[in-house]
């Protein structure tokens, strides 16, 4: 595998951005001398780090490497992963503009099959904003130690005024990009193909409110269209949670496991 740190000016954000991004490499001795277009995890870090957490704490470049995934790692600061009231439109850059820059640097795929998001805490809603919103453009979406809504069961703080402040101002979130369950309903209602959602909080994490509320409203849905996977197992907002149920998400997607790739 090989790790790639990429810099480049984001028309959305209007400035210079950073994104990691692991790549299969081929050995020799499996080369085809055929060109490969890479399924892709887009991969997305929570409040307090950037793009180089999820390869400073986890392993993440030798799971991927088992199933020739290649991994986009991309920082967006304290954004939530919103186009900001006063801030970048970092959504945008997100949903729209990182899968068509990062398509034309690398050789990753833009079938919907092959495309998948998931993310902790912060990266967790915003996989879970982002893949419901887009449906069409993720099989499956992996959220770990966070809700559709964050912030449940939780007291407003002075802090947390500000930061809805900074990020939403008076808009009205209802039937937008921010309303998680609204998407789900509206993919649901039109028709639109289903990710499939893998979901995950540890029994001691502070966020636990959040994710049970957000396991409810997917366990009301009848037949389970988006085949929802929840587990709850011991642990509190820790690398240790995250780096054991990365793994198993991978192996939730279902993904054949390729050899070849170093």
């Amino acid at each position: 595998m090989a790790l790639v740190q990429t810099y480049f000016f984001s028309q959305s954000l209007g400035m210079c951005v950073s994104c990691n991004v692991i790549l299969p490499q081929r050995e020799a001795e499996h080369d085809t001398g055929k060109p490969e277009r890479y399924p892709t995890l887009w991969l997305l870090h929570g409040m307090s780090d950037d793009e180089t957490i999820w390869e400073r704490r986890t392993s993440i470049e030798r799971y991927a490497g088992a199933y020739g995934l290649a991994v986009v790692m991309p920082c967006v600061h304290l954004s939530s992963y919103a186009d900001m009231a006063h801030g970048g439109n970092y959504y945008t850059y997100i949903a729209k503009e990182l899968p068509l820059t990062m398509r034309s640097f690398f050789p990753l795929s833009d079938r919907r099959e092959d495309n998948f998001i998931a993310g902790l805490s912060m990266g967790g809603a915003g996989a879970m904003k982002i893949g419901l919103a887009n449906p069409q453009s993720y099989a499956a979406i992996g959220c770990l130690s966070a809700g559709g809504i964050n912030g449940i069961g939780s007291q407003p703080t002075d802090k947390s005024r500000q930061r809805s402040e900074m990020l939403y101002g008076s808009r009205d979130l209802k039937g937008t990009e921010e309303d998680v369950f609204g998407s789900a309903q509206k993919a649901l209602a039109d028709g639109m193909p289903l990710p499939r959602i893998y979901h995950s909080c540890g029994t001691e994490d502070f966020i636990l409110p959040s994710a049970l509320h957000t396991k409810e409203f997917f366990d009301a849905i009848p037949g389970n269209p988006f085949e929802y996977v929840y587990e709850s197992d011991p642990g509190k907002h820790t690398w240790e949670y995250w780096d054991e149920h990365i793994q198993k998400f991978l192996k939730y997607l279902g993904l054949e496991k390729k050899y070849g790739f170093c």
